[in-house]
């Protein structure tokens, strides 16, 4: 057993000298090491989160179909404008998932105030949720964040070269943008 532990302990120590460079081992926590690189999103992933933004979840019809908050339905709650959202990554995931109490806001998530992942359980809140016209599984998510912060958030107002940009083609939409 001990020699066992100590070939584990070789090994270990050969790893970490070739990935410094052969040089001193230091204690992990005083090293330096590179962050790793964000992967570029998966330009197929892009195209399914933005179908689930404009179809399944019909977000158009309260956020726009620019996401800039000028909803495509008069009937519907007006969305915020997701081109100037400070919202991260995680925060856009949560509010997509859980919604917003006391808002037009659905939760897309089946489940979000059933067993209490986002915090609260139905009972708990003032008013009853908004039903979304469909929910999202975990991943479609994570693919319409994916959607949302490669092509919108962040991206100032729609501009023609935008649009084109965002649908991947001249569309109709384009045409009156400068």
């Amino acid at each position: 057993m001990r020699t066992a532990l100590s070939l584990i302990a070789v090994v270990v120590v050969v790893l970490i000298a070739s990935v410094t460079g052969g040089g001193a081992v230091a204690p992990l926590a005083a090293r330096e090491v590179p962050l790793a690189r964000a992967q570029a999103p998966d330009a197929g992933d892009i195209a399914e989160g933005m179908r689930l933004y404009l179809q399944k979840g019909d977000c158009q019809a309260c956020h726009g179909w620019a996401a800039d908050g000028r909803k495509m339905d008069s009937q519907m709650p007006d969305g915020s404008n997701l081109r100037e959202t400070r919202l991260n990554r995680e925060r856009l995931a949560q509010t997509i998932k859980c919604g917003r109490p006391g808002t037009g806001m659905p939760a897309f998530d089946k489940f979000a105030y059933t067993d209490g992942r986002c915090g609260l359980k139905a009972a708990d809140l003032k008013t009853p949720m908004t039903d979304p016209p469909a929910t999202f599984q975990p991943r479609e998510i994570d693919l319409v964040v994916a959607f949302l912060m490669e092509k919108v958030v962040g991206k100032g107002p729609m501009d023609r070269a935008k649009c084109i940009a965002y649908w991947g083609s001249e569309v109709d939409a384009c045409k009156d943008l400068k």
